[in-house]
């Protein structure tokens, strides 16, 4: 089989009677297979599958094992050339897959590619997670062509070509189910949140490519399991994030980055105190005391892709600091920043 949609779903029977159908339309083939994989779900969504969808395979897990470990059981049962990750809250428009594919198929380079990702409720406008492509600063912070921080963009056509990124996003990810396997996969330990950007990171630093590619394009609707400022989110973001520079970081940078991002993350605990968001202030702290604990179980996965990395200075890497760029000096557009 040449390329695989696999939906992993949580209690996401809504959700998948209301975007499983376009996913259908779209993605039509005789080398294409569309998966729902459920992460033990409680509510009717297997069922809903079965009876709705009978043409889509249903792979049944026993819990709940999150984002990364989910799509790590689900491809042990699927063998095609391309897998796709994508979230149950996605619609996408024509052509988007077959866009992709071919690409790829031209690109071998290429191990991952993401769409244009809009969002569902204001379709002129980019989407959170992923917008039209990924990348991050010097100390951890993600960011996207279309998307810094809290700042989106309308979309005007202004990232319409296709630019090799830093990361690609886990909402709508395609990928070469063999590079996937020799990185290790997404890191299952992570749970969700980060662990998109540190299979990517692993990615570029072996010497694959990862592109966005604006031609094709879907629509997430976004924050549809974790709502943005949830205390749990925040958590798993800031601990993921730590986690993730530890594993990859080049030996000169891990001592000055990680001493600036005590700092960083002590302030951004400050801020959500001072607004009087205790839970998210208490979340932060509690992310920066568990990295500490478990950042030992991560030292052989250190020293592998230390051993394993080819290109230690990656282009998509913003080498100054986002937060200053954009906090203190104002630059809330992609094309503002002064780049690399």
């Amino acid at each position: 089989m040449k390329t695989a949609v696999v939906i992993l779903n949580w209690n996401g029977a809504g959700m998948l009677r209301r975007f499983l159908p376009s996913v259908l339309a779209c993605s039509k083939g005789e080398d294409t297979e569309v998966c729902v994989v459920d992460n033990g779900s409680t509510d009717n969504s297997c069922e809903l599958v079965k009876w709705e969808f009978p043409e889509v395979r249903l792979i049944r897990l026993p819990e709940n094992y999150g984002f990364a470990d989910g799509y790590n059981k689900a491809f042990e049962q699927i063998e095609a050339e391309y897998v796709v990750l994508l979230n149950s809250d996605v619609e996408v428009a024509s052509g988007w897959l077959s866009r992709m594919t071919d690409y790829m198929d031209a690109h071998p380079e290429v191990a991952a590619c993401q769409p244009k990702l809009l969002s569902f409720r204001e379709k002129d406008c980019f989407e959170y997670a992923g917008a039209a492509g990924g990348f991050i600063d010097r100390y951890g912070y993600p960011f996207c062509r279309g998307r810094i921080f809290d700042a989106v963009e309308k979309d005007e056509g202004q990232y319409d070509e296709v630019v090799p990124v830093f990361w690609a996003t886990g909402a709508a990810l395609l990928i070469r189910l063999q590079a996937y396997r020799e990185v290790g996969g997404l890191d299952g330990r992570f749970f969700a949140h980060m662990e998109e950007i540190d299979l990517c990171w692993r990615l570029r630093s072996r010497g694959y490519g990862i592109v966005c590619l604006p031609f094709s394009q879907v629509y997430h609707v976004g924050a549809a399991t974790l709502k943005k400022e949830d205390p749990r989110k925040t958590f798993l973001n800031f601990r993921n994030n730590l986690l993730m520079l530890y594993k990859n970081l080049p030996a000169h940078e891990l001592r000055p980055v990680m001493r600036v991002r005590r700092w960083l993350d002590y302030v951004a605990a400050a801020v959500f105190f001072l607004k009087a968001d205790f839970p998210n202030a208490r979340a932060v702290v509690s992310a920066r005391r568990e990295y500490r604990r478990i950042c030992p179980q991560f030292e052989a996965d250190r020293r592998e892709n230390l051993c394993r990395t080819v290109l230690s200075d990656i282009p998509e890497r913003f080498h100054s600091s986002i937060v200053w760029q954009a906090k203190v000096r104002g630059r809330r557009l992609f094309s503002e920043l002064k780049r690399w």
